[in-house]
């Protein structure tokens, strides 16, 4: 089965038409103002109904529920995936009360690290294991920074996973081999500068991730 796709930090039609045409399986729509890829919920709702057949994830970082309320309904969202400080707790109750899929994104540096993520996250629907930010850094994911592969080369996770962090067209397809990954998540690593993204680089890393 080929490998799954998402093209996260989506802000412009011509991003979302490009992802789609490109076969993407998901595109991420950013809630959180300090990226340079954040997206107000009624913009959200305008790409959201260009692309009606695929999913719609919507990332966020510590957010209200005010928020959310308004970004699951605005931007259609099938699927919220949380960057921040949320522990379990938080993470089941956004499950039950708004009946979306949730991904618990967290960086990841030891295979110690990924099986207490999976004890702690075990209500999750999947994990997005991302490299984890420097110390300071304005933002939790979508840096361009990649972990160590290896550390899925022996330890696989025992839950469903999405592979993120300092992704591109020139080594996704190592990284999927590395790690068996069935489904990547990229940003960054398909743009021009800071929340651009470039139709080309789209197109070029989807068609990389496919033939892996």
């Amino acid at each position: 089965m080929s490998v799954r796709v998402k093209i996260c930090g989506i802000t412009t039609p011509d991003a979302l038409d490009a992802a789609l045409a490109a076969g993407a399986h998901a595109v991420g729509f950013v809630f959180f103002p300090p990226s340079p890829r954040a997206l107000t919920p009624a913009t959200a709702r305008a790409l959201a109904a260009r692309a009606p057949g695929v999913r719609k994830v919507g990332v966020f970082v510590d957010p209200d529920d005010a928020l959310l309320a308004a970004a699951i309904e605005g931007g259609g969202l099938d699927t919220v995936q949380l960057q921040g400080d949320e522990p379990p707790e938080r993470v089941a109750e956004i499950r039950q009360r708004y009946g979306v899929k949730v991904w618990r994104a967290k960086g990841v540096r030891t295979a110690a690290g990924l099986r207490d993520l999976e004890r702690r996250f075990s209500m999750a629907d999947a994990l997005l294991l991302d490299a984890q930010a420097p110390d300071g850094a304005p933002l939790p994911g979508g840096n361009g920074l990649r972990f160590d592969w290896r550390i899925l080369t022996d330890v696989r996770s025992q839950m469903p996973w999405i592979l993120a962090g300092g992704l591109n067209a020139d080594n996704v397809a190592e990284a999927i081999r590395l790690t068996g990954a069935d489904f990547v998540d990229v940003s960054s690593g398909v743009e021009s500068s800071p929340g651009v993204k470039s139709l080309a680089k789209i197109a070029a890393f989807t068609q990389a991730a496919h033939r892996a």
